[in-house]
């Protein structure tokens, strides 16, 4: 985050914090996977839903990003 863009990190702060709900989500689902994973490793579903647990944990940090690079300094 530049430091002249405080206008993009408060518009995206609502954002974010939707975004960290929807990670801890992701979270729990990621622990889920890795629990059925170890139990039947068989599964090939169980990468792919690592993968979208592990882009949902990465959610908030991309929405403020994203928001303050939308802002001009």
């Amino acid at each position: 985050m530049g430091g002249c863009r405080p206008l993009g990190f408060l518009l995206g702060l609502p954002f974010a914090l939707v975004a960290l709900v929807i990670s801890v989500v992701g979270c729990v689902i990621w622990v889920f996977g890795t629990v059925l994973s170890c139990l039947c490793p068989c599964c090939c579903c169980v990468a792919g839903l690592a993968n979208m647990a592990v882009s949902l944990i990465k959610l908030p940090i991309k929405i403020l990003k994203c928001s303050t690079d939308q802002i001009p300094c």
